[in-house]
């Protein structure tokens, strides 16, 4: 057990974080609901457990790694807290309310089981390569002891502070890319109206004061019209659900942030749900008619 890691969720930023793990030689327990998942990950090394509570009985440190505050709730309440012993350490590494992570980890305290949040910035690229931002919070010596786990997926770690803080540090990024990738959008879609050349217009700022690493990122995609899934406009509008409501607790305005969401909801409307972030630009394309790229 001391030298076995439960993880649960095996998505597409989850497959890819514990097949690094694996090959960091670090003992894997995994489940997810998708038995293909399990089975993907059963044929790379990892033991397969029945539940979240049977990964945590037989380990000593868990990590969590689900899309929503509801599903990261089930898995740590109701699995992780039902199977641990004193002194097990769960890692959240799920972008949820970071208030409600606080919650949680106050009655699994009482247990002797210590919380931290680590939530993660890369997108599958990142989870793919090992090179993601891990943006932690909690207890000092818990981060300390899963510094093995977060060098074998991350190569940028950091410590944020209290728990909670590591989840509060990656909404606010989230925030800044998800309004930089509606101006993009803008943008892009204002130089095409005007007769200029999109490729010209990103060659053009990549290299002046309107650059930024979503026009780099989300700009180009927009332009080459690839819009495949490395995190759907649906995972971004649960974020941008989270950063609001956080913001609204702590009585700050956000403004930008508010209404990019309204694109991102009719992104959602017009069907683009499952696209990547970048397509946002076919709301501007479909209400202009014209087309980047």
């Amino acid at each position: 057990m001391a030298d076995k890691t439960g993880f649960v969720g095996l998505g597409n930023m989850g497959a890819p974080m514990a097949r690094n793990l694996l090959k960091a030689g670090i003992s894997l327990v995994v489940h997810d609901l998708d038995p293909r998942k399990v089975q993907t990950m059963a044929e790379a090394g990892a033991e397969v457990a029945a539940s979240a509570k049977a990964v945590a009985q037989e380990t000593t440190r868990s990590i969590c790694m689900v899309e929503t505050t509801d599903q990261a709730t089930a898995v740590i309440v109701n699995g992780f807290a039902e199977g641990a012993k004193p002194g097990h350490i769960v890692i959240c590494m799920s972008t949820i309310d970071p208030f409600k992570l606080r919650e949680i980890a106050a009655g699994l305290t009482e247990r002797g089981i210590i919380v931290i949040d680590a939530p993660v910035s890369g997108g599958t690229k990142g989870a793919a390569e090992a090179s993601l931002s891990i943006i932690a919070g909690g207890d000092p010596g818990a981060y300390d002891a899963c510094q093995d786990l977060f060098s074998a997926m991350g190569a940028n770690v950091f410590h944020a502070g209290g728990l909670g803080n590591g989840i509060a540090m990656k909404l606010i990024n989230n925030m800044l890319l998800q309004v930089t990738t509606v101006a993009v959008a803008e943008g892009l879609v204002m130089g095409v109206k005007a007769g200029l050349d999109p490729k010209q217009l990103f060659d053009m700022m990549t290299v002046s004061s309107g650059d930024s690493f979503a026009l780099r990122m989300r700009g180009s995609r927009m332009i080459n019209r690839n819009f495949s899934p490395s995190g759907t406009i649906d995972i971004s509008y649960k974020d941008q659900e989270l950063e609001t409501a956080f913001a609204k607790r702590l009585g700050v305005p956000v403004l930008l942030a508010n209404v990019s969401q309204q694109v991102y909801q009719m992104a959602r409307a017009a069907g683009l749900n499952k696209e990547e972030g970048s397509a946002v630009v076919k709301v501007y394309e479909r209400m202009t008619g014209v087309t980047v790229g």
